[in-house]
């Protein structure tokens, strides 16, 4: 490289390292690697070789590293004790030696090799900046416009990044079209083949639910409210469980909204998935009974030791209460974490007639 091309070659290093952060050091470091790999490619060296820039004027020095011997057997990797003492009296036999070439038409080579090393460098760096910003934006809801989607995959314009939605992000009742505009959330970011970012992104997951009740209900964005759990069979049905320690603040109420007009934002999210809110108890009995609506509930029996409760409800509520394919029952056992077993008012006689027969016998 001319002497002028060196010193452009400093500089742009320069401004990159203030536009891009790419560091000077590393860049020179990669540049040096990457000239001894093109070094050895077109002049069928050895390992022996050893390339150095000059930090101050962008100098590319070519060297080869030889052993100081009595006598030499290899040219390409010995070097004579009286060569040696041209280049440093102090060197000695044993010791090794920079000896510096000076290759024809590496300056073409070197150029070619420090433009794409450059271009890498930035494309590598503007993907790190990409994955850094939207790695802190795990957890968001962000809008996305289809670019590709059938059953398998969907796949996303997100404006920086692409989003990746798999099957079992996707909700089996929705339908995905090419250039449809949707709200996803952002599951994790992760670097593809090519290193390139990308987010994998969902709609069914349970916190996409939580995220548009932060999003559409002030209070629960300004912690007023909170959401305690979140329990969801995407596309049908999800039930949220909210809490305020203020009791001027009624959380069910103020999630609803004046006719449903706060919830109704969400639902049309969700292309009409059924939401039951519900108030999060510290008693068990209560949030059980709670989280079982719309059935209504005569009597929760809990047992603390395994996280168990039995509840009893009218004959006439007993499909309400399991729910169609028991989907009621399972989201309400999922959102307080509690076994749930439900027995009709006729079933728990019946139970307990059995019961006392059995205990009849034994004492007779």
């Amino acid at each position: 490289m001319k002497p002028s091309e060196c010193k452009e070659l400093l500089k742009a290093m320069d401004e990159l390292e203030k536009e891009k952060g790419i560091k000077k050091d590393y860049l020179l470091e990669s540049l040096e690697s990457s000239l001894v790999t093109a070094y050895k490619k077109n002049y069928d060296s050895a390992d022996n070789v050893k390339i150095v820039i000059n930090k101050e004027n962008g100098q590319i020095n070519v060297y080869s590293i030889k052993k100081v011997v009595e006598v030499v057997e290899n040219p390409n990797l010995e070097i004579s004790i009286e060569q040696a003492h041209k280049i440093s009296k102090t060197l000695q036999i044993g010791d090794e030696v920079n000896v510096e070439i000076i290759p024809k038409n590496f300056g073409r080579i070197a150029a070619q090799t420090a433009k794409q090393v450059v271009i890498q460098k930035i494309r590598e760096a503007e993907r790190e900046v990409v994955f850094s910003e939207y790695n802190d934006r795990k957890g968001e809801i962000l809008t996305g416009i289809i670019q590709k989607a059938d059953s398998s995959i969907v796949i996303m314009d997100l404006g920086k990044i692409e989003g990746i939605m798999p099957a079992k992000e996707q909700v089996k009742t929705e339908k995905y079209r090419v250039n449809d505009k949707i709200k996803v959330y952002v599951v994790d970011v992760t670097k593809g083949a090519k290193g390139n970012p990308q987010a994998i992104v969902s709609r069914s997951h349970p916190d996409f639910v939580r995220k548009l009740f932060e999003f559409e209900i002030p209070e629960i964005y300004e912690g007023l409210i909170e959401i305690k759990n979140v329990s969801r069979d995407a596309g049908s049905r999800s039930k949220v469980a909210v809490y305020s320690s203020n009791p001027n603040i009624d959380p069910v109420g103020s999630c609803v909204g004046q006719k449903g007009v706060r919830i109704q934002n969400i639902i049309t999210e969700l292309r009409d998935e059924k939401i039951d809110v519900i108030e999060w108890s510290e008693d068990p009995a209560t949030y059980i009974s709670s989280a079982l609506l719309p059935a209504k509930v005569l009597a929760v029996d809990v047992k603390p030791e395994n996280k168990s409760a039995q509840v009893i409800v009218t004959d006439d509520q007993l499909s309400l209460a399991i729910g169609k394919s028991g989907q009621n029952a399972r989201l309400a056992a999922k959102l307080t974490n509690w076994k749930i077993d439900i027995k009709s008012e006729s079933q728990f006689r019946e139970l307990l007639n059995n019961t006392n027969e059995e205990q009849k016998e034994e004492i007779e």
